[in-house]
C-alpha cells in the first residue's frame, strides 16, 4: 500500500474537528490528537472509516449503546471505545 500518510493524517485531523456537533468535535479531536502519530498505516485507514460513521452511531458506539450499524473489530475501534474523555 503506497500512499501519502501525511495527507491522510491531515484529512483525518480536519474531519475529526469539523463533525457538526461540538460534542463529537471535542471527543474525536481529543482521540485523534492522542493517537494520530503513534498508530500504523492500517490503523489510519481504519480511522478514516470510523470517521465516515454518522455522529449518532459513533457516539452510541463510544458509549457502548445500541447502534444501527455493525462496527468492525479492529485496533482503532477498540481504542476509541476505551478512550477516556468527558464530553462537556
Amino acid at each position: 500500500m503506497n500512499f501519502d500518510t501525511d495527507h491522510l493524517k491531515k484529512k483525518i485531523i480536519y474531519r475529526s474537528n469539523y463533525r457538526g456537533t461540538k460534542e463529537m468535535d471535542k471527543l474525536l479531536g481529543a482521540f485523534i490528537k492522542k493517537y494520530i502519530n503513534t498508530i500504523s498505516t492500517q490503523d489510519l485507514v481504519d480511522l478514516e472509516k470510523l470517521l465516515n460513521v454518522d455522529d449518532d452511531n459513533l457516539f452510541n458506539f463510544y458509549k457502548g449503546l445500541k447502534t444501527d450499524i455493525i462496527f468492525e473489530k479492529n485496533n482503532i475501534n477498540n481504542l476509541f471505545q476505551n478512550f477516556k474523555y468527558n464530553v462537556k
